[in-house]
């Protein structure tokens, strides 16, 4: 394989890295935004929520992690940071493009979602504060499918990345 493929292979990886990393974020800013709005409006009458409140504006922003922990991985398996290079072909650097685009997208998602089932929650304790150990099951549900994403992206990334399937695959 030419030396302008495995680049081109390459190219993608990191394309599907940044895009992992870029949706998990911004769907991460978004999500707290939401959940920011509603816990502003309830601490104006009841700032001694604030402790119950701050777990809830924070879940959203764990799809930020998550998806810098994809694109490290995919950085470290295929030798950007640390360790020998491997060769990216194309067919290995569109998959893992996809597997990053896959990834970002189940964060973006997710974490607007959480961040409307947080403000439910919020919404939840400024009715009644006992209730915060249940509010905070409505974000928790939707956290179930962020770490479900990042798991199947860790296992994909493993084995695109392993050179005996991409032998084995021809990729």
């Amino acid at each position: 394989m030419s030396p302008e493929w495995i680049e081109l292979g390459r190219g993608l990886c990191y394309g599907g890295a940044g895009l992992a990393f870029g949706l998990g974020g911004c769907g991460s800013a978004w999500g707290i935004a939401i959940a920011a709005h509603q816990c502003a409006g309830v601490l104006r009458e009841k700032p001694e929520l604030f402790g119950r409140m701050l777990i809830m504006l924070a879940l959203p922003g764990t799809q930020g992690f998550y998806g810098f922990i994809a694109a490290i991985l995919m950085m470290t398996q295929t030798g950007l940071i640390g360790g020998s290079v491997l060769k990216i072909t194309l067919g290995t650097g569109f998959a893992l493009f996809f597997v990053g685009l896959g990834c970002g997208l189940a964060l973006f998602i997710s974490a607007i979602k959480q961040g409307e089932a947080s403000a439910a929650g919020i919404s939840l304790i400024a009715r009644r504060p006992e209730a915060a150990g249940r509010a905070i099951l409505f974000p928790a549900f939707v956290e179930t499918y962020a770490v479900v994403a990042l798991l199947a992206t860790v296992l994909f990334i493993i084995f695109l990345t392993q050179p005996l399937a991409i032998k084995s695959l021809g990729l």
